[in-house]
């Protein structure tokens, strides 16, 4: 069973926009208006993805003096690569499960 947790956080990497945004702050920690210099959006909408970002944990808000600056949270990605890690092992071992039963039926039907 998938974690709640998980789920919100594939939710919000599944839009390409957020993406981009969590890829600027790989950068470091950036204001709203430099998250949202490279999109054709309005203010509310990039407001609307950090807002998806914060509450699935992948990004953090602090306060500088007059602007609220955003940075990245890779707690929340190390989350995803723990997953998908082992998923990949889970399929691994069976796809190495596979090819060794293939190559008993071979060696089976060869004379």
């Amino acid at each position: 069973m998938i974690d709640d947790e998980l789920s919100v956080t594939f939710a919000a990497l599944a839009d390409p926009t957020r993406r981009a945004i969590l890829q600027r702050l790989a950068d470091g920690p950036a204001t709203v208006k430099e998250l949202a210099a490279p999109f054709t959006m309005s203010g509310p909408a990039i407001s609307k993805h950090l807002r998806v970002l914060q509450d699935a944990g992948l990004i953090t808000m602090t306060q500088d003096g007059q602007t609220r600056p955003r940075a990245l949270e890779p707690a929340a990605l190390g989350r995803v690569a723990d997953w998908t890690t082992t998923m990949q092992r889970t399929w691994e071992t069976r796809h190495d499960r596979l090819a060794t039963y293939l190559a008993e039926l071979q060696e089976k039907d060869t004379p």
